[in-house]
């Protein structure tokens, strides 16, 4: 995320989680131009994503593995919410499903979701 936090309802964030990270990395930066910087994730390395010339990142290219295991290798986008735990309480409400616990990310939080059509996005407090 950049420095300047969006505001609640804003897209955050762009994930994709995929077995072979750096491949798919290398399609991305030959497919759209995105150049990649490493964050080292204890053993390995996952990707923030930027565009063609250099500015802030804009997406993260991760291996299926750690936090990510279990995710599907679809782009995931991260929605700001104001209240995490309220957001998770209105999503069961509404028949929709956590799909891993909150974890946090530093001083934030998120939790990935599936909506009842059972499409999967993220819900990220800052």
């Amino acid at each position: 995320m950049t420095e300047q936090t969006p505001k609640p309802g804003a897209v955050g964030w762009m994930d994709l989680t995929v077995g072979d990270a750096p491949a798919v990395r290398d399609f991305y930066h030959a497919v759209v131009g995105l150049t990649h910087a490493g964050v080292d994730m204890g053993g390995y390395e996952d990707y923030t994503m930027s565009p063609p010339g250099g500015g802030d990142p804009v997406c993260g290219v991760c291996h299926a593995r750690g936090a990510n295991a279990g995710l599907p290798p679809v782009w995931i986008p991260y929605f700001i919410v104001e209240n995490l735990d309220a957001s998770l309480d209105a999503c069961r409400a509404r028949g929709g499903e956590a799909l891993t616990p909150v974890k946090p990310m530093g001083e934030s939080r998120y939790c990935i979701i599936r909506d009842p059509a059972g499409a999967v996005c993220g819900l990220y407090q800052p």
